[in-house]
């Protein structure tokens, strides 16, 4: 939520160059993608879990280059006001992406699926 209210300025500090939307409208899409992955989390249907975990293990790749941007550029946001700081954030995306297919079941889905391929 507040990437549509409070924060999005903060945010803002992350939107890459590359981007070719407004930064603000940027910041907003992705604020209503993380709602709609957020809500997908909670609601989703057992059977649909590990897909919802492949959708946010994805978005969290897609936001990646945000973050690098914000190190490469030196850009404050979010209390990341040094180098050291924006950078050890970058360790944390990972992270964010097993713990999306872990918790969803989507990891052993995958697995299951690339045993059941090579049989």
């Amino acid at each position: 939520m507040s990437h549509l209210t409070v924060a999005r300025e903060e945010f803002q500090a992350q939107v890459p160059e590359f981007v070719p939307l407004p930064v603000d409208v940027t910041v907003v899409a992705s604020g209503v993608a993380e709602i709609a992955i957020g809500a997908a989390l909670v609601a989703a249907p057992k059977r649909v879990r590990p897909l919802v975990g492949l959708v946010t293990a994805a978005f969290f790749i897609a936001i990646f280059p945000g973050n690098v941007a914000q190190w490469i550029h030196g850009r404050d946001g979010f209390g990341l006001d040094t180098d050291a700081a924006r950078f050890g954030r970058l360790f944390f995306q990972p992270v964010l992406v097993a713990g999306a297919l872990w918790s969803t079941g989507a990891w052993k889905t995958l697995r299951q699926r690339m045993r059941a391929r090579k049989r």
